[in-house]
């Protein structure tokens, strides 16, 4: 089967198209054939290394976290699926490989493919669904009559988040470019600010959440419009000791990203804000909740049009590193 690969971590890295075996699976996993594969700032992370202190590969390395296929083989063990089943999934972060003709994947990682997506539109779903899922949920454990704000929040991340947050009974504010405010007052924002014309920070006040999208460049800015109390969680500004213990990572881990995250912990503490940073697991069992939103709120994410197959993955990989696309970056099997 064709895969894409890295034989190392480089910050000038170069992915090859390698014929490789169908990989065996094991009593709990299901064999899937690829049907299309999510391009994510995720693998230029992984690529380039600088994620190996939270997880480290062994190389050559098939790259690629997220995926839509159908199940061609199953585990002895396995229960809740059949051969021919459509699914989407985000691989667990210790066994990667989206970019693939096939995949093994444990069966505690995948969900049946929520009905109103196709597999290209499905792609693009599992990463940004568990990301918003498990922020709101475990990492804030946000709460019905709260306040949220989603700098940026106008992406694929917000077209998941703001359904997920509704549905918890939040009060969703969002900030984004022009284009994107009645798509996301749509989807249940109840402020949209157009950044090219307002400053969120002259605008927002005593709000309990931020969800940052941006990175550091408006740590400032988001802690000034955060209560006492409240908290600011980051999908891009960088781990702190928080994080580490929570990923359960050994103590000179810990120590390193305490830190490396000690300039933005000590900023939050002296606003007594909790600053949090996430980094998201495979979870079967959330995605069956996120199908539900998905279906329900007739969810279908923004997929940008270029039509990449996989031995175009260089070129996928910097649309998504320079480029400007219209939506998730698609692999189409």
């Amino acid at each position: 089967m064709k895969a894409a690969q890295i034989t190392k971590y480089s910050k000038q890295f170069k992915v090859e198209v390698r014929d490789i075996p169908v990989p065996e699976i094991t009593d709990h996993e299901v064999l899937v054939k690829v049907k299309a594969a999510a391009v994510n700032h995720l693998e230029l992370l992984i690529a380039t290394g600088s994620v190996k202190l939270i997880q480290d590969y062994a190389f050559p390395l098939t790259l690629g976290n997220e995926l839509t296929g159908v199940v061609e083989k199953i585990g002895k063990n396995v229960t809740g699926f059949r051969v021919g089943d459509a699914i989407y999934t985000r691989l667990p972060l210790q066994k990667i490989g989206a970019f693939a003709e096939y995949a093994a994947i444990h069966a505690d990682a995948i969900a049946h493919l929520p009905g109103n997506l196709d597999f290209v539109t499905g792609a693009a779903a599992p990463l940004t669904g568990l990301t918003a899922y498990q922020s709101l949920h475990e990492v804030l454990a946000a709460k019905a009559g709260e306040s949220l704000f989603i700098p940026g929040g106008s992406g694929s991340f917000g077209q998941m988040a703001i359904p997920i947050a509704k549905s918890m009974g939040l009060k969703v504010i969002v900030s984004g470019s022009p284009t994107a405010r009645e798509r996301t007052m749509a989807a249940g924002a109840s402020q949209y600010i157009d950044y090219t014309t307002e400053n969120y920070w002259e605008r927002l006040r005593d709000l309990d959440y931020v969800i940052d999208t941006l990175g550091p460049s408006e740590f400032d800015h988001e802690l000034s419009i955060i209560k006492p109390g409240g908290h600011l969680l980051s999908l891009r500004t960088g781990p702190n000791k928080r994080f580490a213990k929570a990923m359960g990572l050994p103590g000179w881990k810990q120590k390193l990203f305490s830190i490396a995250g000690a300039k933005y912990d000590h900023k939050a503490k002296k606003k007594k804000i909790e600053y949090h940073f996430v980094f998201v697991r495979s979870d079967g069992e959330q995605l069956r909740k996120i199908t539900k939103i998905i279906e329900e709120n007739r969810i279908v994410p923004a997929v940008d049009p270029t039509e990449f197959r996989i031995e175009d993955i260089n070129e996928a990989l910097n649309l998504v590193a320079t480029g400007h696309p219209k939506g998730k970056v698609i692999i189409r099997f």
